[in-house]
């Protein structure tokens, strides 16, 4: 049984320990504390008394703070212990715990406290090839131990590439190079207490240093994190829910979004990263559908997420990291293997999808939030976007979206959201060739070209380039539903192979084709009956792959695992086609399964069906909190409203569910100033009151 994992966030800076506080290295995950994909402290381990500490309790006051309530010994001393004590670890761009000593006893006592400390400096693209069975590579780190100070100095240096861990202590130590020893002596039910104040130092071409001392990090956590985290929260709508539990899920996955907010270097903005723990970073398509979901709802993610995509935006061929003019990022990593191109993941491009989604984000984000200055001062990277699709997206000719890595070595295989290697096969388990075409890759180019075409044609002043891309969106439409429709049963295949066959797999894909609004009109209802029928609803939500082909497999995160933010774009499509009933049946699912399970929404649960497990299945692999999981739950209740803009107003279409009573979103904010929605199951009325700011 796996050990529990608590963590604390701060932008990309996270630290991640078992139930006790401590950290102990682990093959399979990534614990420690870690900053810009570097860990910074592989060990960190208290004892007292030569003791190992066990948890009587834990309070998780925010994202980046949390207090260990421990004792010493044993689960047999809990009673009566003579001493107790109390971690509080707190994180910004550095890190503090506070440890505290309690000696409950009449009589004065002496212990011997003391912190195991270490690190690796290992990258965390290291860490996950480690995960997969591989070895970890040593590295030569440098230690400095200083008493005098109580400070120990660990430091890595590769060339221009320089990590530095500095542990400093309030309370005077014996300092060694393993880490640190306190020798101390308690009044009778007095107290000892002393601060581990760690700063992560990063060096090199491009670099800053992130040193903070401990007195401007105690009021940066207790000020001004705090104040952050509160205007966040009071800055998105207000959710008034029937349904117990649903405002505590909903302002949980609130906070778990603006934890998942990172500045990256040389960029004064703060944007979504992917999620904990691999995904600590800027990676193109998670923050993209991040902002798509949650426009209406905290929309100031989405301008520096579109200006910082577009800053990194492609501009020449580069086979190594599978760059293309015009081509949106899909990662951008600062560890060790990026600075030397050990791996091609400082900017690694290999992904079809990002580029026509930022241009649907560009254009979903005006609509929300009328701001044409940055439709206008996007244009070029728009644009370039626009013709990446056809000049180099395209790549047998035949119009349709596709994808080859250039990088044979590195790059990825699946250059779609689902990326695993074995992801995109057909019923029995064969790979097509290469270039693939899934089918939503089709759907998303469909809604950028019309989407463009109204950006060219209203701010762009280019009516016929938006012609263009009219006539263009329609041809895709019209031979789309020719290639990609399977007749004999009634779904979209997954993928055409570079010779036109179709991958016949059934996949929840066929989701966010309705999403796109590519989908035939006469076809919309078999493909929703697919969605919701036995072989892709798990009673949860939409699996990944359909049961009855051979390659299913529940717990396959892209063969049959049930992921949020998949059923999130589904639920959308379902009622874009007007699908009111089936669109409701996945959003309760999902939301069932995030208030059954608590906490932290996950990336994704297995597909297994819901009345033989009765409990939402978690994997092991699932990050939480995940960006788009915990954007999710956001779309799915604007889903359910029925949320659209419409010219200078906000159209309020409501369609609850059974048994979610009245619902009330309060300050949506958009070009409109803000405005109230109201709803009620299918029992119930609903409306909509615009107010102005």
């Amino acid at each position: 049984m796996s050990r529990e994992r608590v963590h604390v966030i701060a932008g990309n800076a996270f630290a991640i320990s078992d139930a006790q506080g401590d950290v102990v290295e682990d093959p399979t995950t990534p614990v420690g504390l870690f900053s810009f994909d570097t860990r910074f402290l592989s060990r960190w381990v208290l004892s007292v008394g030569g003791e190992e500490l066990n948890v009587l309790s834990r309070d998780d006051m925010t994202y980046f703070e949390t207090r260990f309530f421990l004792v010493p010994g044993a689960a047999s001393h809990y009673v009566d212990a003579d001493v107790s004590v109390i971690r509080h670890r707190s994180l910004d761009d550095s890190f503090n715990e506070r440890i505290t000593l309690l000696n409950h006893s009449t009589q004065p006592a002496e212990f011997t406290v003391r912190m195991d400390m270490g690190s690796d400096f290992a990258d965390l693209a290291d860490l996950a090839e480690v995960a997969e069975g591989r070895e970890l590579r040593g590295r030569a780190v440098e230690v400095a131990a200083d008493s005098a100070r109580s400070q120990l100095v660990l430091r890595y240096e590769r060339e221009r590439f320089v990590r530095e861990t500095v542990v400093s202590s309030t309370a005077s130590a014996d300092v060694d190079a393993r880490g640190m020893t306190f020798r101390i002596r308690i009044e009778p039910e007095g107290t000892w207490e002393t601060d581990l104040h760690v700063t992560m130092t990063i060096r090199g071409e491009g670099g800053r240093d992130l040193r903070r001392n401990l007195e401007s990090h105690r009021d940066h956590v207790r000020g001004g994190m705090r104040e952050d985290l509160a205007a966040w929260m009071d800055g998105a709508p207000q959710l008034v829910a029937e349904r117990a539990g649903l405002e505590d899920t909903y302002r949980g996955s609130l906070a778990d979004l603006g934890a998942l907010r990172y500045m990256p270097l040389a960029y004064n903005a703060r944007v979504p990263v992917g999620g904990l723990p691999w995904a600590m970073a800027l990676c193109g398509r998670d923050s993209i559908i991040t902002c798509l979901q949650t426009i209406a709802f905290t929309p100031e993610l989405t301008p520096a997420t579109l200006r910082l995509l577009a800053l990194l935006q492609g501009g020449q061929l580069d086979d190594a990291h599978d760059e293309e003019p015009g081509k949106i990022v899909g990662q951008l990593r600062y560890g060790e293997s990026a600075a030397f191109a050990d791996r091609p993941n400082a900017l690694y491009y290999g992904a079809a999808d990002t580029t026509p989604l930022f241009v649907v984000l560009l254009d979903e984000y005006e609509r929300w939030s009328g701001d044409a200055d940055l439709v206008r001062e996007l244009r070029h990277p728009a644009r370039m976007a626009l013709d990446w699709i056809d000049e180099y997206g395209d790549l047998t000719g035949d119009g349709y979206l596709r994808y080859q890595r250039r990088n044979e070595r590195y790059g990825l295989l699946n250059q779609c959201w689902k990326n695993s290697p074995d992801a995109i096969i057909d019923a029995c388990g064969r790979q097509p060739a290469l270039p693939r075409a899934t089918c939503e890759l089709q759907g998303y180019a469909y809604d950028a070209k019309r989407r463009g075409a109204r950006l060219a044609r209203e701010f762009w002043g280019d009516p016929g380039y938006a012609d263009r891309l009219e006539r263009e969106a329609a041809e895709l439409k019209d031979r789309f539903n020719r290639d990609f429709w399977l007749p004999e049963r009634e779904y979209y295949a997954l993928a055409l192979d570079p010779y036109g066959e179709p991958v016949d797999a059934l996949s929840s894909n066929i989701g966010h084709l309705l999403w796109s609004g590519i989908v035939a009109d006469d076809r919309a209802e078999a493909v929703a009956e697919h969605l919701l029928g036995p072989r892709l609803f798990s009673g949860w939500g939409v699996r990944t792959y359909a049961t009855g082909q051979q390659p299913y497999n529940p717990m396959g995160s892209h063969l049959g695992a049930v992921w949020p933010s998949d059923n999130a774009l589904i639920a959308a499509g379902l009622r874009h086609y007007r699908f009111d009933a089936q669109a409701g049946r996945i959003a309760a699912g999902i939301f069932d399964m995030a208030q059954t399970l608590g906490g932290a929404v996950p990336e994704l649960i297995a597909g297994y069906e819901r009345s033989r497990t009765k409990y939402p299945v978690q994997l092991p692999a699932a990050g939480r909190p995940q960006s788009w999981s915990s954007g999710a739950l956001l779309m799915l209740l604007g889903t359910l409203l029925g949320l659209r803009p419409t010219g200078g107003n906000l159209l309020v279409n409501p369609a609850l569910p059974a048994g979610f009573g009245r619902l009330e979103l309060l300050d949506i904010p958009g070009r409109w100033g803000i405005t109230d929605a109201y709803a009620g199951d299918r029992s119930s009325t609903a409306a909509g009151r615009r107010r102005l700011r």
